[in-house]
């Protein structure tokens, strides 16, 4: 994931210039549209502009912002992050994490192997899935109550239990065929 500004949370990335008058595809990073409200303020690219219009399209967003007013505008701005000050977000309650502060906290087994960090966090009709590199690879980990047992902020940890399936076994190369 790019780097946030320190004090900013990303809301959302861009994915593609939407038209030929500076609309930007944005895929959402969070579920409270208000971030994306007209008039809002969001920084993008170290610089902060004004939301002009949003308009929901699937799980995507169709947004304008000011200043950007043309396909080649929104083109330079792609794949970069939407982001808003911390200050701006609302409170949560008790085990609930805004997807920020999960990017990059290094995640263990139960029994305390190292599986490595998040890098990504993934949106699924059923539940989101931590994109998590390591030492074995890239592991894809339900974010589910069986699975996840702890999140810790302060300790930069997660705690998943290790399930059947959820690790992909490592394959032997081909046989080699026998002689008679």
């Amino acid at each position: 994931m790019d780097d946030v500004a320190p004090g900013y949370a990303a809301v959302g990335r861009v994915l593609s210039p939407w038209g030929l008058h500076g609309d930007l595809k944005v895929e959402p990073l969070t579920d409270r549209p208000d971030y994306f409200a007209p008039g809002r303020s969001i920084t993008i690219a170290g610089q902060t502009r004004i939301v002009e219009h949003s308009h929901p399209r699937g799980r995507l967003l169709c947004l304008k912002l000011s200043g950007i007013d043309d396909r080649n505008a929104a083109e330079a701005l792609r794949g970069q992050l939407l982001q808003v000050p911390e200050s701006d977000l609302e409170p949560l309650g008790e085990d609930q994490y805004y997807r920020f502060q999960l990017i990059g906290l290094s995640v263990r087994s139960t029994t305390g192997e190292p599986l490595g960090h998040v890098c990504r966090i993934l949106s699924t009709p059923s539940n989101d899935v931590f994109v998590v590199h390591g030492p074995r690879g890239e592991i894809l980990i339900p974010a589910i109550e069986d699975i996840v047992k702890e999140i810790d902020i302060e300790r930069s940890t997660i705690i998943v239990e290790m399930v059947p399936g959820l690790l992909q076994e490592r394959k032997e190369g081909p046989r080699q065929p026998r002689s008679p």
